[in-house]
C-alpha cells in the first residue's frame, strides 16, 4: 500500500503555461522535450525514473507529468496510480515507443489523459499537453469554488467586519461544534435565524435537517401538534397520525424563533424534551425518543418575563445555556456600506438588472438613519431602490422619504439641541453643500453642476453660510 503524502500547494508565480515534470530514462527524449516546453513558456522539471518523479512530484506541484510506460526501476502504470493517489487531479500523458491499443486502454483507465507513441508530432504533442493542463485547471477551480461555496453558506447572508460582529462570528465558530443550547437574542431583524443555520451548518449536525419554527405565529394548540405531531383522532380535525417538527429534526437542529410567546403549558413539553429527549404525542401513550440541539431566539428580555411570572424561570435556564447576544444595526453602522453592497449584488441580479451602484449623497443618509427595523429593514429599502432604479446608480430620490429627512434632522439636532427652526434648516443646508464641497474635492463648478444650481448661486451660499474653502487636492 503506497504511503500517503501532502501534495504541495501552487506557489503565487507559478508560470501562466504551466509546469511539466517529464519522467524518462532516457537522456536525449528528456533533453527534447524540455527544450521543447520551455520554449512555449512552460516550466519544467525532469527526472530519470519512477523513484525519482515520485520525490519530484511531492516535493513540487505540477499541472502535468509526461510519463515513459517502460522505466528501469518500475513500471509506468506503477507511478501512474501512486500519481493518482496522491493527486487524483493531476494531469499525466503516458509516451512509450511500445503503443498498443491494450496499454492505451490501460493507461486511461488508471487516469491518464492520453497515450502518445513515440516518436511523437510536435505540433500535436504541444496541443495535448495545452488541453490536459486547461482541463486541470478547470477542475481545480471547481473544487475551490465548491469549497468557497460551501464556506459562503455556512455563514450565507452574514456580513459585517465590526467588532461586535466579529465578536459574534468567533462565538459562533466556538459553540457551533458542541450540542449544547443556545438562546439568540436581538431586535426584529437583526439575522438571529441566519446565526441559527451558521451554528448548524458547522455542527456536526450540518447534514441533517435544520427546522426552524416561529413559534409566535400560531396558536398554542397548534403549536403543540407542529413541535410534537398526533396521533389519529387525537382531535377533531386529526384524520391521520403526523409527525412533529422534533422527530423531522432528530438528529438535527430545531430552531424555536420568538420562544416568548409560547404558553406556560407548552414550555413545560419543550422542557421535559430538554431534559429527557423524551415526549409523547399529542393523544398518544408511547414516548418517542429524539436527539435534537435546540437553538432558540427572542427579541424580548426572558429574564424580565421570569420575573413577571410570564416565562418559566427552569426553561430559561435550559435555554440559556450559551448567549449570542445580536447588535442593532445602528450600533455597528460600519457594516452598513457592506449590507448595502451585499443587497445590491442579490437583488440586481433577482430581477436581472445590471449591478446597481449607490451614490454617496444616498449612503450618506443611510449611514445617520437608525433602522429601527435594522438589517431586515436596509434590506428592504435595497430591494425598493434596485427594482424602482432606471440607470446603473442609486442616488437619494430612491430612498424613501423618512430616512434622508430622519437622518439629517437628527445629526442637527443632537448637535445643536436647542436652536431655533431657522437656525436648524441653516444648519442643514450648511452640511449639505460642505459635504458636497469635499466629494466634489473642493471643486465649486462641479459641485455646481451636481447641485444643478448655477456657480453663482452656490457661491452666494458659500459666503452668506460662512463655509470655508479647502484647497483642492490637485488643480483644476
Amino acid at each position: 500500500m503506497s504511503k500517503a503524502v501532502a501534495i504541495p500547494m501552487r506557489p503565487s508565480d507559478a508560470t501562466a503555461s504551466g509546469r511539466v515534470l517529464i519522467i524518462d530514462d532516457e537522456h536525449e527524449i528528456r533533453e527534447s522535450l524540455q527544450t521543447l516546453l520551455e520554449l512555449e513558456g512552460y516550466s519544467v522539471t525532469t527526472a530519470c525514473n519512477g523513484a525519482d518523479g515520485l520525490e519530484q512530484a511531492a516535493n513540487e506541484p505540477h499541472d502535468l507529468v509526461l510519463l515513459d510506460y517502460a522505466l528501469p526501476d518500475m513500471n509506468g502504470m506503477e507511478v501512474l496510480r501512486e500519481l493518482q493517489e496522491r493527486d487524483c487531479q493531476l494531469a499525466v500523458i503516458m509516451i512509450t515507443a511500445y503503443g498498443t491499443v491494450e496499454n492505451a486502454v490501460s493507461a486511461i483507465r488508471c487516469g491518464a489523459v492520453n497515450f502518445i507513441q513515440k516518436p511523437w508530432d510536435n505540433d500535436k504533442l504541444l496541443a495535448d499537453v495545452q488541453s490536459a493542463i486547461a482541463t486541470r485547471r478547470v477542475k481545480e477551480e471547481n473544487v475551490q469554488l465548491k469549497r468557497a461555496l460551501k464556506q459562503r453558506y455556512n455563514f450565507e447572508h452574514i456580513v459585517g467586519k465590526s467588532e461586535p460582529m466579529l465578536r459574534v462570528f468567533d462565538l459562533v465558530a466556538q459553540v457551533a461544534p458542541s450540542r449544547s443550547t443556545v438562546l439568540i437574542q436581538g431586535e426584529s431583524g437583526t439575522g438571529k435565524e441566519l446565526i441559527a443555520k451558521a451554528l448548524h451548518m458547522n455542527s456536526p449536525r450540518k447534514d441533517r435537517a435544520f427546522v426552524p419554527v416561529n413559534t409566535g405565529s400560531m396558536p398554542a394548540d397548534l403549536l403543540e401538534s407542529t413541535l410534537f405531531g398526533h396521533v389519529k383522532g387525537a382531535f377533531t380535525s386529526a384524520i391521520s397520525s403526523k409527525k412533529g417538527l422534533f422527530e423531522v429534526a432528530d438528529r438535527g437542529t430545531l430552531f424555536l424563533d420568538e420562544i416568548g410567546t409560547m404558553s406556560m403549558e407548552t414550555q413545560a413539553k419543550i422542557l421535559r424534551v430538554l431534559q429527557d429527549r423524551k415526549f409523547m404525542h399529542l393523544g398518544g401513550v408511547n414516548e418517542v425518543q429524539v436527539d435534537v440541539r435546540v437553538i432558540a431566539a427572542t427579541n424580548v428580555d426572558l429574564r424580565q418575563m421570569v420575573r413577571e411570572g410570564k416565562f418559566r424561570e427552569d426553561l430559561f435556564y435550559r435555554l440559556n445555556v450559551i448567549t449570542i447576544d445580536l447588535p442593532p444595526l445602528r450600533n455597528r453602522r460600519e457594516d452598513i456600506p457592506l449590507l448595502v453592497d451585499f443587497f445590491l449584488k442579490k437583488f440586481s441580479e433577482e430581477n436581472g438588472k445590471p449591478l446597481r451602484r449607490m451614490m454617496p449623497e444616498a449612503l450618506h443618509p443611510m449611514m445617520d438613519y437608525d433602522w429601527p427595523g435594522n438589517v431586515r429593514e436596509l434590506e428592504n429599502v435595497v430591494e425598493r431602490a434596485v427594482v424602482l432604479s432606471t440607470g446603473t446608480s442609486v442616488g437619494p430620490d430612491l430612498l424613501p422619504d423618512y430616512i434622508g429627512r430622519r437622518g439629517l434632522s437628527a445629526a442637527v439636532l443632537e448637535h445643536r439641541p436647542d436652536a431655533s427652526l431657522f437656525e436648524i434648516l441653516e444648519d442643514c443646508e450648511r452640511r449639505v453643500i460642505n459635504d458636497m464641497l469635499e466629494r466634489s474635492n473642493w471643486n465649486q463648478t462641479e459641485a455646481a453642476e451636481r447641485f444643478r444650481v448655477p456657480l453663482s448661486t452656490l457661491n452666494q451660499k458659500i459666503k452668506r453660510l460662512n463655509i470655508e474653502i479647502k484647497r483642492r487636492g490637485k488643480d483644476n
